[in-house]
């Protein structure tokens, strides 16, 4: 009996122990709202994503960690997020992934117009060893990669004429990302570009101190560009992987924890972003043939655009980690060699 009592009590400290630090454990998780500003509207993929990221964090953290959302632009354009990000003011955003090369230069390298042909090889390159190389990067600019989400095609727009041919585009005053690959890429073209945040952007178009833009075409309809702008050409010049980033100060202040349930909750708004981009796309061109005279560039107009721009490509690719850049055009080589 005596020794039946022993181990009863040995299990039942063993079971305290255990509970003990379950409940430790779960203490660990600490009551905080991130501030998650982005510049599309709520309706947008984007803003469908970090909405998305926001219920999946409430749900595994038990509503410890919430995440209030800034949509629309509403904290400045993408370059003012990502400083405040750097200094602490600011904790999520999302945006155009070449935009950070001004952080990291070797962003810029997503950025090559008409270098993927789809969205397979895009994601061949950022869920690679690519994507990862690149992330790394920032670590010592205070931000964190938590992983790439899809913003699509992007496509011109304008208010003077379709873009049918090259020649079409001489002279377009365009607004274009704060880049300087988009400054250069527009300008091979014969464009006048004109960097500009992307808040200021439908005033210009209405205003008429820009005459077109680019952007794909959810972003194009969800931010009503069909009712200041008459022409959409289907150009597909550049694809945006977009970067999900946190600032590193508000990383440092997570446990491991709380690191691990943010990192969960990226990796399936991740997903669900994707696929709602991708669901997206074929409806909302659909949408503006409704509103705007829409035509598509042939497969010999577009080679003549890549062949303007193959110089732009040149030049930036010197700045770049060359093993990098190789690694990217390998990465797309298989992605086609297998189709």
């Amino acid at each position: 009996m005596q020794k039946l009592m022993k181990t009863l009590l040995a299990g039942a400290c063993a079971t305290g122990l255990l509970l003990g630090s379950v409940a430790s454990h779960a203490e660990e998780i600490r009551e905080r709202t991130l501030r998650f500003a982005f510049q599309n509207v709520k309706e947008h993929p984007q803003g469908q994503g970090a909405q998305k990221f926001a219920d999946l964090l409430s749900e595994k953290s038990a509503g410890k960690l919430k995440v209030r959302l800034f949509p629309g632009g509403t904290l400045g354009g993408d370059v003012q997020t990502v400083s405040a990000l750097q200094g602490g003011t600011l904790d999520i955003t999302v945006l155009n992934s070449g935009i950070l090369a001004a952080q990291a230069a070797d962003y810029a390298m997503l950025d090559f117009p008409f270098l993927f042909n789809s969205v397979e090889e895009a994601h061949a390159v950022i869920d690679g060893p690519v994507g990862e190389k690149l992330a790394a990067q920032l670590d010592s600019k205070g931000l964190i990669g938590l992983g790439y989400w899809d913003l699509g095609f992007r496509h011109m727009t304008n208010s003077k004429r379709p873009v049918t041919k090259l020649e079409d585009m001489q002279g377009l005053k365009v607004r274009v990302i704060q880049s300087p690959i988009y400054l250069e890429t527009f300008t091979a073209l014969g464009a006048n570009p004109v960097p500009m945040a992307f808040p200021e952007v439908y005033t210009g178009l209405e205003q008429r101190t820009i005459d077109g833009q680019e952007n794909p075409f959810t972003v194009v309809e969800g931010n009503k560009f069909f009712e200041v702008q008459k022409y959409l050409s289907v150009t597909g010049h550049i694809f945006n992987p977009q970067s999900l980033i946190i600032s590193q100060k508000t990383w440092n202040r997570l446990n491991d924890d709380e690191k691990a349930l943010i990192r969960e909750a990226a990796s399936e708004a991740q997903k669900f972003q994707r696929e709602v981009t991708a669901a997206s796309m074929d409806k909302s061109r659909a949408a503006l043939e409704g509103e705007m005279a829409v035509n598509d560039i042939s497969v010999e107009e577009k080679d003549r655009f890549r062949e303007r721009v193959q110089p732009v490509i040149e030049k930036f690719s010197k700045d770049l980690d060359a093993g990098l850049v190789k690694m990217m055009y390998d990465e797309i080589a298989k992605v086609r060699a297998a189709q």
